[in-house]
Order: structure tokens, then C-alpha cells, then sequence
């Protein structure tokens, strides 16, 4: 929400906690057939995208997000080549697997095609890689997208959703992870954001059960810092189709990151003791 015209708040009740940033004004607000996509200008976290009044993303701290979906399950798998995304829509998680060469193809899909279009806009930065020929965007029902994909097709599985509500509330279940299992290689590995590790601990155990009812051999969960999101840190989960050993980064990437390294790849796994817990 808007207090006062010049702070974007969010906040929550049942966590008891909140977050903000001064603005400068609304840049773009509509409703798509499934949610509502608004844009602002903020003082310090340059321009800032919501969905259904909650934060997606920022010019000033997205780089982590991006990074931290995409480049630790690339390592960790070694040779990834068929990758699909699976949400995503701003683009950015898309940028960041195509800077791997040993990518041959990406296909993302997201459903709401306007929340891409708004990207592109207003976002031009996450979306330069959009016209890459090995990327393809699918604006369809990425559940209905797996159901009829082909079993043993996909390397490497990325779920880029919004918080399990809403358009995203499927994703977040032992059938749909079944059918992910599926279409995964042997060898294959899937990664979905798990919110915050601080806060929400009860989700993230039954994701990583319900993955493992699905038929994934294991699941690891890796952390990173995001200053808009609830409590500044957020966690993805990383589930192996098989029992093999992920690969761990023998030195930092070729290409351009500005968190990603091998060291940062090694502390993302490393859990603190009340995650052991």
C-alpha cells in the first residue's frame, strides 16, 4: 500500500513485520486477467515492481535472487543443457541460465504474458536476453505444461514463482513435484524458492517431504540475503532426481556476476545450527 503518497509498505499480520521504501511515484499499474502489476520509482532501490501489492522485485537487490536460482543448480549440475523455468516472468532468471554455454535450450513459461511485456518496459535490463534463439517464452499454465511434457526431456527444472497463493498455489505440492520428477533426466536436478528460512521453516520441511514423496532422492537447501523480501533472507531448495554427488565450483564463473562466486556457492549450502535443527 500507499501512505502519506510517498512509501510503498508491505506488511504482514501473521509475521508480524513489515518492510518499506520511499517513492517517487507510480510509474504503471493495471490488471491482467490473473493479478495486479504495479510500478514504482523509489528513492534508493531504483524502480520497484508488485504483484497483487507485494514486492517481486528492485533494480537495486534483484542481482541476488536471479543469481542464486540459477547459477548454484547450473554447478551443482554439471552439464545442464534442456532447462525450463517454470514462472519467472520479469526475465531475470531466464538472463542469468543463459549465460551458461553448456545451455541449449530454455523454455520459460509463465502465464500472465503481461507481467513479461511490463519487464520489458520497465525492465530492460532483466529482459536482454529475451531474444537469445535458444530461449523460448511460453505464456501458458506451466502445471498443465508438465503434465503433457515428455518424461526423461528436462535437465534442470527451475521454479521462479510468486509465494504459494494465488496463480502460483499448485506448485507448491507432492502432485505437481511428481510430475517434475517425471520429465526430469536421471541425472536431473530442480530448484524452487522456499521463502525465508528465518520465518518459514514449517514450508519449507514439507516441501522438501513432499519432493521426497514425489520420488527425489535428496533435497538441499541453500540461503542467500534479499533486502525486500520478508526478514532480508530468502532460501531456495534443490532436489535430485537421482542419488548422484552435486558438483561443487572449482573457481568463479567466466561471465559477469555481482554475487554469484565459488565461495558464495559453498556458503549457501553451509546451514546454520537451528536449520540443522
Amino acid at each position: 500500500m500507499i501512505s502519506d503518497g510517498d512509501w510503498y509498505t508491505e506488511s504482514s499480520d501473521e509475521l508480524g513485520l513489515g518492510f518499506g521504501l520511499k517513492i517517487r511515484g507510480k510509474l504503471h499499474e493495471e490488471r491482467s486477467p490473473f493479478q495486479t502489476i504495479a510500478v514504482y520509482e523509489t528513492e534508493t532501490f531504483g524502480r520497484l515492481m508488485t504483484i497483487d501489492g507485494l514486492v517481486m522485485l528492485t533494480d537495486r537487490d534483484n542481482f541476488l535472487y536471479h543469481e542464486m536460482m540459477t547459477h548454484p543448480a547450473l554447478t551443482a549440475h554439471g552439464n545442464a543443457a534442456r532447462v525450463v523455468i517454470i514462472g519467472g516472468g520479469d526475465c531475470g532468471t531466464l538472463r542469468e541460465v543463459l549465460k551458461h554455454d553448456h545451455v541449449e535450450h530454455v523454455t520459460q513459461i509463465d502465464i500472465d504474458e503481461r507481467v513479461t511485456r511490463v519487464a520489458e518496459q520497465y525492465f530492460p535490463r532483466l529482459t536482454e536476453a529475451n531474444d537469445d534463439p535458444r530461449a523460448r517464452l511460453a505464456f501458458i499454465d506451466g502445471i498443465a505444461w508438465m503434465r503433457e511434457a515428455a518424461a526423461d526431456s528436462v535437465d534442470l527444472i527451475i521454479i521462479d514463482s510468486t509465494d504459494p497463493i494465488g496463480p502460483a498455489e499448485g506448485l507448491f505440492n507432492e502432485a505437481f513435484y511428481r510430475e517434475c520428477h517425471r520429465v526430469l533426466a536421471h541425472d536431473g536436478l530442480m530448484v524452487q524458492q522456499s521463502e525465508s528460512p528465518l520465518v518459514h521453516q514449517q514450508l519449507i520441511a514439507d516441501m522438501s517431504a513432499a519432493m521426497q514423496r514425489a520420488g527425489f532422492a535428496a533435497t538441499d537447501l541453500l540461503s542467500f540475503p534479499q533486502p525486500c523480501y520478508p526478514t532480508g533472507w530468502w532460501s531456495a531448495t534443490l532436489a535430485r532426481a537421482s542419488a548422484r554427488e552435486l558438483v561443487a565450483p572449482a573457481r568463479d564463473p567466466a561471465f559477469e556476476t555481482f554475487y554469484y562466486t565459488a565461495d558464495i556457492h559453498r556458503a549457501a549450502f553451509a546451514r546454520p545450527a537451528f536449520m540443522r535443527r
